[in-house]
């Protein structure tokens, strides 16, 4: 990946309703090479898919709720059966498996708290494996995700 490349990334994850063209002139290349520099970017999996981002608040989803959970066992069976049970709950944004002292992370949504209390009773509650968890509730984001920082990725001069 070339400076070009990463200009093109730059600026599909600030936009990526922009037309090709538009793009193409942004970063000083011909609309034939900006396209093929971005069907290559896609057949080399570095550009996962194309997804409009939702405003949160608008959506009536006022609650960002990070839950650490912790397994009664890590043995290879636990883990698994808990990850596959997680994929099945739309609420449950992202859920990471960590170091230290829980196993997962998870990001959860609600409408509100009343809200999160369901999620927690009829879904979470439900987990296999769980040994504890432990909410906390976001107050605000200060920096919400907008995208990887292209400036860490390895480039090649142009």
């Amino acid at each position: 990946m070339d400076s070009f490349d990463s200009h093109i990334l730059s600026e599909l994850q600030s936009d990526s309703s922009r037309s090709i063209a538009e793009i193409a002139e942004v970063v000083n290349l011909s609309l034939s090479a900006c396209h093929r520099r971005i069907k290559n970017l896609e057949e080399d999996g570095i550009i996962d898919g194309y997804a409009a981002r939702l405003n949160q608040q608008s959506l009536g989803l006022q609650v960002d709720v990070f839950v650490e959970i912790s397994l009664i066992s890590q043995s290879q069976e636990a883990l698994q059966a808990f990850e596959e049970a997680v994929t099945a709950y739309d609420e449950i944004l992202e859920c990471h498996l960590t170091t230290g002292n829980a196993d997962y992370i998870m990001r959860v949504v609600a409408k509100d708290v009343a809200d999160y209390d369901l999620i927690h009773r009829h879904s979470l509650a439900k987990l296999p494996h769980v040994a504890s968890m432990r909410s906390t509730f976001a107050l605000r984001a200060i920096k919400p995700w907008r995208g990887y920082p292209l400036g860490k990725v390895k480039r090649k001069s142009a």
